[in-house]
């Protein structure tokens, strides 16, 4: 009841109902808050055929948080979760072509699925896949085939998993954001270039060659580093229980607690000369590279003795380190 806008939506036979139709405007302390989700009248919408999207569930659900953060770990590109939750006897979404891969997961009811070749939009053949999917069914269906879902005698709901790939047209467009350091590259247009068609064509000939020359001297590890740096340090930190560590593990860790992973979290450990770069998916952290023994027998275990960090820290300097590793949302204690 505490949903607000862009977090959900109401769609009907292929259109997205007006919000004013289906939320309020409610305040919290001295402030407006526009955009609530209005229940009453959102069950209205849903008995008269509308299907609410709750968009972004892993953002408010901790078991989707953690499928998709597994999802990631194991594929090494984002995801994203909604909810669709459809009426007996409705569409929700017309026919259309989602700009990632999915997977369709139901979960309760039944729906029937129609999905088509890429290039039969609007459909003018017959489906390619026609299926009806019970809880418990997965549907995949790749980048760019249309497809469209309703349901029959009762109530649906599925959830659908983007994978939000991340493509070559991104890395190279970090090697335009190098190119745009670049002075040549930087310099205006001639003047009256739209005047001169042919002229402009051999300028434009004659940087794309400046162009190509340029990109064979990038450095391909540079640009390797920035798009996996950048998937590294942009997942959202799930970090269900944290208070409690803050305020019970962390004044209480001693030399006999016992640490572990938090569910769900990243760890990538890379060493730059004398520095340890520690990459927790929503952060990175700077440390000196002589740590990197012990944080690799503190996240290569399920769980490990504080203790146990004897061969690499002093017992001051395991504290701290675990500490920090709490406090980070990395760690947490056992128990």
């Amino acid at each position: 009841m505490s949903l607000r806008l862009p977090s959900f939506r109401l769609v009907k036979e292929g259109a997205t109902l007006p919000p004013s139709r289906y939320t309020k405007t409610a305040r919290t302390g001295s402030q407006s808050a526009p955009g609530m989700a209005d229940a009453a009248a959102i069950f209205r919408q849903f008995d008269d055929g509308a299907t609410i999207v709750l968009q972004g569930m892993h953002r408010f659900w901790l078991p989707l948080a953690l499928f998709c953060r597994d999802l990631e770990l194991a594929l090494g590109h984002p995801t994203q979760v909604n909810a669709y939750i459809t009426p007996p006897g409705s569409r929700g979404l017309a026919v259309h072509r989602d700009e990632h891969d999915v997977f369709v997961l139901q979960s309760h009811g039944t729906k029937r699925w129609q999905v088509y070749e890429p290039a039969d939009l609007p459909p003018a053949r017959d489906p390619v896949i026609e299926a009806e999917l019970a809880p418990g069914d997965c549907l995949y269906i790749p980048k760019g085939f249309p497809h469209a879902a309703s349901t029959q005698r009762a109530a649906s709901v599925h959830l659908t998993i983007g994978i939000l790939s991340t493509t070559w047209m991104a890395a190279l467009r970090e090697v335009v954001k190098l190119a745009e350091e670049e002075p040549a590259f930087s310099e205006p247009l001639p003047m009256r270039f739209a005047w001169d068609p042919e002229a402009f064509r051999t300028d434009v000939q004659d940087r794309l060659h400046d162009f190509g020359t340029w990109t064979g001297k990038v450095d391909p590890a540079d640009v390797a580093d920035r798009l996996s740096r950048r998937f590294l340090t942009t997942r959202q930190p799930l970090l269900a229980g944290h208070m409690r560590q803050l305020l019970e593990g962390v004044p209480e860790l001693s030399d006999d607690s016992r640490v572990r992973r938090r569910a769900g979290s990243m760890c990538v450990l890379r060493t730059a000369g004398d520095e340890l770069s520690v990459l927790l998916g929503d952060r990175e952290l700077r440390m000196p590279a002589w740590l990197r023994p012990a944080l690799e027998e503190i996240t290569g275990r399920e769980e490990v003795r504080v203790a146990a960090l004897e061969p690499y820290l002093d017992h001051d300097g395991r504290l701290v380190l675990v500490r920090r590793l709490i406090r980070e949302g990395l760690l947490e204690v056992a128990g």
